[in-house]
């Protein structure tokens, strides 16, 4: 018990100090940026292709299928024609071009040994925080207003949700975020939980969105 007190003591002591220094990364975290920035990257970019591909055979009078327009579910042209993919006004995969980008070299720094402050690292989730929070709301128009699917913006849903996550536990690790001690014990021993949880949601989501389709009815 007295032990246990005395860990709790140090743990809360490097807490505090951590929120006054600059803090970098293990090499595992680093990876996972760098890995699901460079999911994220792919995805933006095969879609920027795609829909450059889209608008020239419109201005030709000809028509573009995308490789991965499937079915009439799985049908990245759908998605890519909608208006909700250019939500401010250009399309969205720019804003993946350079976010993604900013990971990678997030993820890369880290790996050259950098260490970044407290402000630096709740931007960095500030900004993670509106990239799930738009691949949310993409999620709800793909699955109830459009009606269809792209495999790159799954990939990207998948990659900003990890990202997300697993930014968001280093910066309650370091204290940078504070909660409550139980929770912030569970939260880092079973790290895997949410992420893992919430793709299965949305898994869960789609598999009953198109259910009939899926098992061999109409879609």
């Amino acid at each position: 018990m007295a032990t246990t007190a005395v860990d709790e003591v140090h743990s809360d002591q490097a807490r505090q100090d951590g929120a006054r220094v600059a803090v970098g990364g293990g090499r595992a975290f680093a990876l996972l940026l760098v890995i699901t920035g460079a999911l994220g990257l792919l995805a933006a970019w095969v879609i920027t292709i795609d829909k450059n591909k889209i608008l020239e055979a419109k201005a030709n009078g000809t028509h573009f299928t995308p490789g991965c327009s499937l079915n009439p579910i799985v049908s990245c042209g759908n998605i890519m024609e909608s208006d909700q993919a250019q939500a401010f006004g250009f399309p969205n995969p720019m804003l993946g071009l350079v976010a993604y980008g900013i990971v990678i070299c997030v993820g890369m720094s880290l790996l050259a040994g950098a260490r970044f402050p407290r402000w630096y690292w709740l931007t960095f989730n500030a900004g993670a925080l509106c990239g799930v929070g738009f691949c949310a709301w993409l999620q709800y128009q793909s699955l109830y207003v459009i009606g269809s699917l792209c495999l790159w913006c799954c990939l990207a849903w998948v990659a900003t949700i990890v990202l997300f996550c697993y930014v968001t536990g280093k910066n309650i690790k370091h204290g940078f975020l504070p909660v409550p001690a139980g929770l912030r014990r569970g939260l880092l021993e079973f790290h895997w939980v949410v992420p893992v949880l919430w793709v299965g949601v949305i898994g869960m989501l789609i598999l009953t969105r198109w259910w009939n389709f899926w098992t061999g009815g109409q879609a």
